[in-house]
């Protein structure tokens, strides 16, 4: 599991509604606010820049993280953003208090490892992914950052299904809650690439040939005939 750690610091609003979010925007904040642990909700204000560097870290989003408010801090995931859909910019995020003691239902991402050595990609094959990340259920303490998943192996025409990735001790996949039969989807697999010729329009080209020289024809004796009326006159 990594040790991949998450500092936010954040500042209690009182000012809240759309005006007082769009001000915020144009002051670089980011609102937000922190639910939860059977606690009041707490309407906040982010840095934005500091926000946004975060974000590129893949681990951001699927690791516990440390909020720190007025000097207290709180264990915290970050549960939904909304995002600028014209610019790069966070509108809104929301973060859900966890407890030591509770599962947490988290999206986790799938680390695909070792497809250049697999026997199948030597053979001509090629992997489909069908999944990148699968939702866990654990405690705080057992949520893994990533799920690796070892395609080392691979042979050709070989599939890799949700029950048969390694999860880290104490994590369980949701999907499969109820039952492997009918919700062991495909995660990956390995095969030759389908080759699809295109259909070249033969019929098509020599009938437009047809057309073009019988057009071709019929304009010469025409043309003919228009010289010799002026040659006449």
């Amino acid at each position: 599991m990594s040790t991949t750690q998450f500092e936010i610091d954040a500042e209690m609003r009182n000012d809240i509604g759309k005006g007082a979010s769009r001000r915020l925007r144009h002051a670089n904040k980011v609102p937000a606010i922190v639910y939860g642990a059977g606690e009041p909700a707490v309407s906040l204000t982010l840095d934005h820049s500091k926000i946004f560097q975060s974000l590129a870290n893949e681990a951001f989003y699927s690791r516990i993280l440390t909020l720190k408010i007025s000097g207290k801090s709180e264990k915290v995931i970050l549960k939904a953003m909304q995002r600028n859909p014209a610019k790069p910019r966070i509108a809104h995020m929301d973060f859900l208090r966890v407890r030591a003691d509770q599962k947490l239902h988290m999206h986790v991402p799938l680390h695909f490892v070792g497809a250049e050595g697999a026997p199948g990609i030597k053979e001509g094959g090629a992997f489909s992914h069908h999944v990148s990340d699968v939702e866990v259920s654990c405690l705080p303490a057992d949520l893994p950052e990533f799920i690796e998943v070892d395609l080392s192996q691979f042979v050709l025409d070989q599939s890799m299904h949700l029950s048969e990735l390694k999860l880290p001790k104490g994590v369980e996949l949701v999907a499969l809650a109820h039952g492997v039969e009918g919700h062991d989807s495909s995660v990956v697999s390995l095969h030759v690439p389908r080759v699809i010729e295109e259909e070249v329009p033969v019929v098509e080209a020599v009938e437009g040939a047809e057309v073009q020289a019988a057009e071709g024809e019929a304009a010469q004796p025409a043309a003919e005939g228009e010289a010799k009326g002026k040659e006449k006159e």
